[in-house]
């Protein structure tokens, strides 16, 4: 299952840089290795082995072949006293499918692609995703993407992270999970906050999707109301849930006036023209 998250609004990146202006989303994808984002099931458990070391002593990592071979063991820290550490994995099969996703999805959007990793620190983990990425690209995508005048590029995440606060937007961003579940949130607090985020879940047989608010069910919110205390959430993130999800029903159904529905342009419009009042009231007010 896959998530792609993508703003909903154009607008300014104003924590950043007030003179960054952000003129089309960015639609950010990532990598299920450690399962939060791009889930294999939804909300699924991260695939890592994280442990507390409590006294002095060795942490290994072992490979055991199926095959009954020689075991391959790996050591990793000795340690001198209490500490931490984690392990964590994941498969060439997923590599692939999330790749192909990536390649697919960047095509339907007829945006470049961009894959950022830090495999020069990770060279084996991270150089993995990076070499599948660049070998499915070269034999299944390349010609596509040529026609339709788009690229994929692999980048180091430090230098991403600076490309996208400079940035127009207009591309797709395949981020690892961590990476990812980090920067998706970056990304909608520059459009202005989660609220304005879609995520939609999408299933390998592309008929299967579930389309949410990126913010979830805000529990703090829900507490404060709880207590009798004022809130004010932001709902647009939850409109677009469904219009993603009438939109996809469209599709299944072959419906051109579902698939068509312009409430986004609409939205955008009545958003820019609440925004401009705004404006004059705090210039009427002084402000």
């Amino acid at each position: 299952i896959l998530l792609f998250e993508e703003p909903l609004i154009s607008g300014c990146l104003t924590n950043a840089d007030k003179r960054i202006k952000v003129a089309k989303p960015v639609v950010e994808m990532d990598g299920d290795e450690m399962t939060r984002i791009i889930w294999e099931f939804i909300k699924e458990k991260y695939k890592a082995t994280d442990f507390v070391v409590s006294q002095p002593g060795k942490f290994k990592l072992v490979f055991s072949p199926a095959d009954g071979s020689k075991a391959n063991e790996w050591e990793v820290f000795d340690f001198p006293g209490g500490g931490c550490g984690m392990g964590m994995y994941n498969t060439d099969e997923s590599i692939t499918g999330f790749a192909h996703s990536c390649f697919q999805y960047a095509i339907q959007k007829k945006w470049p692609l961009y894959m950022s990793t830090k495999n020069t620190i990770l060279k084996a983990y991270d150089g993995r995703f990076k070499d599948i990425f660049q070998d499915i690209f070269e034999k299944n995508y390349k010609s596509e993407f040529d026609k339709l005048k788009i690229w994929y590029e692999h980048r180091l995440i430090d230098d991403m992270v600076a490309q996208v606060l400079k940035s127009s937007g207009a591309f797709v961003w395949a981020c690892k999970n961590y990476d990812g579940d980090v920067q998706s949130d970056i990304l909608a607090q520059g459009f202005g906050s989660l609220g304005l985020m879609t995520s939609v879940l999408v299933c390998p047989d592309g008929k299967t999707i579930e389309a949410e608010a990126a913010h979830g069910t805000v529990t703090r919110h829900y507490r404060e109301h709880q207590k009798g205390r004022p809130t004010s959430t932001n709902p647009i993130a939850s409109i677009f849930a469904w219009t993603r999800g009438l939109e996809h029903r469209g599709k299944l159904d072959g419906n051109p006036d579902l698939i068509n529905c312009k409430l986004n342009e609409h939205y955008v419009n009545t958003t820019d023209f609440l925004d401009a009042i705004k404006t004059n009231l705090d210039k009427a007010l002084g402000k």
